[in-house]
């Protein structure tokens, strides 16, 4: 005795005599739906809840059965369900296409009950185990993208509490971590389709930019309090030490990298980027002189990112700036501080970094405001 629901049986089939035969084979055990053509068919396959199994005769008027079965194998919702053939046609060629439209089994008319109720019920059962099978994949790759999810979660949490750790220490700079990250993220995505960034900003390295970039300053976990903290500007002494963060934070990051398997993307980026945001086009920049192709692009962005929030914030030497005076400077900056095309990409989206400016702006009121 069943103790499950019926399984339920589509019969396609536009003789009323082979439906009433099979129907009446199968309603002791089975739920049975009727279909007199392919188009009725195809309709009465799709209603709650899907047939187990269907039964498709191979010659009707109109869409015969070779067509109905590819259509359902097509749905991905339907592709699943069982077919087998029942047909008049006993020719090995029209078996041959029955199998090779997708069927799962080809019964030849006249039937013997007791032979088609088996291969039913040995079909029944391999779609139980196979609908059984999976459900149990999809549940495991559901599971396996939650936890994959909450490690990449984890670990960008941990990399914006390390950078936090040199930035805690320089309580003027605020949200300067979310506000560089995104405005390094935007550069990318405006630069992606450029001939001279298209080769490098493919795939997801601006999702890796935006994630490296909060590491640009870990180095300055380094630098002394006297120095981080002095309340003015620094002598050219403590200037050189300053210096030093860019690297401090390319060793750290290079030990990390040391300690993995495989070369990591988002640990090459990061180092480049503590190590030559402070470059410049020029070459007059830090802590290697770097000038133009030679300074990572990854650092050319992250540049012009920091010198512009710098630029928008307001630091015990200098008040901050309107947005649009650190528009000018920055494009001013074009081609002696910064890559050309970089300046052209800024001032194209300036009013996006505004936005960026505006939502993350520290408490002391937004950077941007002009007023």
């Amino acid at each position: 005795m069943n103790s499950g629901p019926l399984p339920t049986v589509l019969i396609v089939d536009d003789t009323p005599q082979n439906i009433a035969l099979m129907t009446g084979l199968l309603k002791d055990n089975h739920l049975t739906r009727v279909a007199t053509s392919g188009e009725r068919a195809l309709q009465a396959a799709m209603l709650a809840p899907l047939p187990d199994l269907i039964l498709l005769d191979i010659m009707m008027p109109g869409m015969d059965g070779y067509e109905v079965c590819r259509r359902l194998k097509a749905d991905p919702a339907l592709q699943h369900i069982p077919v087998i053939f029942l047909t008049a046609r006993t020719d090995a060629g029209d078996e041959q296409r029955g199998l090779d439209c997708g069927a799962a089994d080809y019964i030849t008319k006249p039937i013997s009950p007791p032979i088609a109720l088996a291969r039913i019920r040995n079909h029944l059962a391999l779609k139980t185990a196979s609908d059984r099978l999976r459900h149990q994949n999809a549940r495991l790759e559901a599971e396996v993208a939650r936890r994959t999810h909450q490690i990449q979660q984890t670990q960008d949490a941990t990399i914006t509490a390390l950078a936090s750790l040199a930035e805690a220490r320089d309580d003027e700079t605020g949200n300067h971590i979310q506000r560089t990250q995104h405005y390094v993220k935007l550069l990318a995505q405006a630069l992606r389709a450029h001939p001279r960034f298209a080769d490098f900003l493919t795939g997801e390295v601006p999702d890796l930019l935006f994630k490296s970039a909060p590491l640009h300053d870990i180095g300055k976990v380094g630098i002394p309090d006297a120095i981080l903290l002095k309340p003015g500007r620094l002598t050219p002494q403590e200037f050189e030490i300053m210096k030093t963060h860019t690297t401090l934070g390319r060793n750290a990051i290079a030990k990390a990298e040391q300690m993995m398997d495989e070369p990591s993307s988002f640990l090459r980026f990061a180092r480049e980027i503590a190590e030559s945001h402070q470059e410049k086009w020029d070459g007059s920049g830090y802590p290697r002189g770097l000038a133009g192709d030679t300074i990572p692009i990854s650092a050319r962005l992250m540049a012009l990112a920091d010198v512009y929030d710098a630029l928008i914030s307001r630091r015990v030497y200098k008040p901050a700036f309107t947005h649009e005076e650190a528009v000018r400077i920055v494009g001013e900056g074009s081609g002696t501080h910064f890559d050309p095309d970089i300046v052209a990409a800024f001032l194209a989206i300036h009013e996006d970094f505004r936005q960026v400016a505006m939502r993350f702006a520290d408490d002391g009121g937004l950077p941007t405001d002009k007023h």
